[in-house]
């Protein structure tokens, strides 16, 4: 089965969930829809948890699934931290990897050092350029292995990949990274300056300080996070981070890395060492990118396809980057039958995609040498929420777009959704005002956090309620007059002032439904004091008036007739986001905090405008 096949698969899922009709061409073998390609013809035994040396002593350990052929075979490495034996499998993600290997590879899974079974001491990225180097070296000369090697996983078993190839391994022939990022620091750790709280937090203590302190066999602190894992909320409120008691700051043993991202809170050396956006002239390969419009590192997938395709090592890497961006958030392509409303109106109740059979598809093409057309496809395939259906295009952003700007205006009643979206600035206007209190921010509805409805806000939800807080100011467009498709990166062009000497800006963009509902599409913060520079931030002067420019990240809606586009301004988005001290100070080094009052200006000297990637 092809890769266009498996989107139309895709396509057709959507479509019927969604209550539409998918076009013929969509809907191509649509009838097996779930696919039921099953397993492979090669039956599979497992060796588990093999010695994998590392080049400085340290064992870590891997399961080797091997399938029953007397010919060389291709060998898939997955690198992960949160357990080999779970291998992120279905529902939400992958196929097991003894089901990849009954297609006649031959798989590896391994747990990375200090994690799991692996021996040495975890630490957050350190470790996983020269591991991910000596870990495809080892599985390259595998009994039965044909010495060529790809890599597949999601999240941070993305991250392992792309550092893996940032060291130019010889025997690695492609990679699939999914839901990963091309900077581990902004986009990842923080945002434009502001700190990916509800990521971060629960992350360190539940995920990566857990498995750590299991593996060393203290049973005593494991319980502990456990504990506090169970009660994030709590947590997450807690001042200041560096003080963070279930993550002990004063025990270097149980998260020093966690610590390490507070001191490091501006962009420098002790990030870009690892960032694969640094690196993409040293990798020669194909890769296939998964991505999800509320996933948790959509830009930095985004980054990595279009900044391979300009920047890879080579004319054969650079002319073979493929990108499939879904209605995905970041816990898996696909999801559990929901009665949000927004989320069915949006994108429907999608089901588990055929992802896995296009990695397949994939895999056989670029390691086995199949001539299957996956190089001859189009470069990128989209779902266009709204529409409810996959479209390809050429690169990135989407040929023919038209950047349309709307602008800000309102008679000073921008509060309570009161403002609005035109083509034109207003000649004179009446200025916003509201105040920011940091012990009082406006509530995280849906998002692009991670990895929890309780603590990570993601997925789309009515923002209705949210909405009618006084620290909220609203801009609406009149309804369309006919379906706007608007697919690619958001901007915000914005002047405002604050009391304050530092402050957050924050924006939303929703689709207003007929009925009055309110559907977050993305958003995107910048701390002021970030404004011009991740690496050396500057205050503002209190009551001088600044352009900020916000990153909304990238979206695709169909903007239906009778719809309206809604933009929300504000200063805060908890817990995805640390609220803003507004004194100067940060909220990961002090509790103290000052109320701002924050002024938004829309006229014609301060053209304060919304630009959006219209598709023509």
């Amino acid at each position: 089965m092809g890769l266009l096949r498996r989107i139309g698969l895709l396509a057709t899922a959507a479509a019927l969930t969604a209550g539409t009709v998918a076009t013929p061409a969509l809907a191509a073998g649509g009838s097996d829809w779930p696919p039921q390609t099953g397993r492979g013809p090669c039956s599979v035994s497992k060796t588990d948890n093999a010695g994998v040396p590392m080049r400085d002593g340290t064992m870590l350990r891997a399961d080797v699934y091997r399938p029953d052929t007397t010919k060389k075979v291709p060998v898939i490495l997955y690198r992960t931290q949160y357990d080999k034996v779970q291998a992120q499998m279905s529902p939400y993600r992958y196929q097991s990897p003894d089901w990849f290997a009954s297609h006649c590879y031959l798989v590896v899974t391994e747990d990375i050092r200090g994690q799991y079974a692996s021996n040495g001491t975890f630490s957050e990225f350190t470790h996983d350029q020269k591991d991910g180097y000596d870990s495809v070296e080892w599985a390259a000369r595998l009994p039965g292995s044909n010495g060529r090697v790809g890599m597949y996983g999601s999240s941070y078993v993305g991250a392992t990949q792309w550092l893996a190839a940032e060291t130019a391994p010889p025997h690695l022939k492609t990679i699939i990274p999914a839901n990963t990022a091309a900077d581990y620091y902004n986009n990842w750790t923080y945002e434009d300056g502001a700190f990916r709280l509800a990521f971060v937090e629960p992350w360190t203590m539940g995920d990566l300080a857990l498995s750590a302190a299991q593996n060393r066999g203290d049973m005593a602190l494991a319980d502990q996070l456990k504990k506090a894992s169970g009660n994030a909320q709590r947590w997450l409120a807690y001042r200041p981070y560096t003080e963070l008691p279930p993550l002990r700051p004063q025990d270097p043993k149980v998260a020093p890395y966690f610590f390490d991202w507070l001191r490091h809170r501006t962009d420098g050396p002790y990030w870009q060492k690892w960032a694969p956006q640094r690196y993409y002239h040293k990798i020669g390969i194909p890769v296939l990118d998964f991505e999800g419009w509320y996933d948790a590192f959509l830009p930095g997938g985004i980054q990595n396809f279009t900044g391979m395709t300009q920047s890879a090592g080579s004319a054969y890497a650079r002319a073979n980057q493929h990108i499939v961006i879904g209605p995905w958030d970041h816990v898996g392509w696909g999801r559990p039958q929901s009665t949000e409303a927004p989320l069915l109106k949006q994108i429907g109740p999608v089901g588990n995609s055929p992802i896995n059979e296009m990695m397949l598809d994939w895999w056989d093409h670029y390691l086995k040498g199949k001539d299957n057309g996956i190089d001859k496809q189009p470069k990128v395939r989209y779902f266009e929420m709204g529409a409810n259906k996959w479209k390809t295009a050429a690169r990135w952003p989407i040929p023919g777009t038209r950047w349309t700007d709307y602008y800000l205006a309102s008679t000073g009643n921008a509060g309570g959704s009161g403002g609005t979206l035109g083509s034109a600035p207003p000649a004179r206007n009446t200025a916003d005002h509201y105040r920011y209190d940091p012990r009082n921010p406006v509530p995280s509805v849906g998002g692009h956090s991670c990895c929890s409805a309780s603590t990570g806000p993601q997925g789309p939800y009515d923002q209705s309620t949210v909405e009618r807080r006084p620290d909220v100011l609203g801009y609406t467009s009149k309804p369309l007059t006919k379906d706007t498709e608007v697919t690619g990166p958001m901007t915000v062009t914005l002047y405002a002032k604050s009391s304050a000497p530092d402050t957050d800006w924050t924006a939303k963009v929703s689709d207003v439904h007929p009925d009055g509902s309110v559907v977050n599409l993305n958003n995107g913060i910048v701390r002021a004091s970030f404004r011009e520079s991740h690496t050396n931030p500057t205050p503002i002067v209190p009551g001088k008036v600044y352009r900020y420019t916000i990153k909304v990240w990238p979206s695709s809606n169909l903007f239906k007739a009778g719809h309206r586009i809604r933009l929300d301004i504000s200063s805060s988005d908890y817990p995805q986001f640390d609220p803003n001290p507004n004194n100067g100070s940060w909220a990961g080094e002090t509790d103290r905090t000052t109320v701002a009052r924050q002024t938004v200006l829309h006229d014609a000297a301060h053209p304060s405008k919304l630009t959006l990637p219209v598709i023509r």
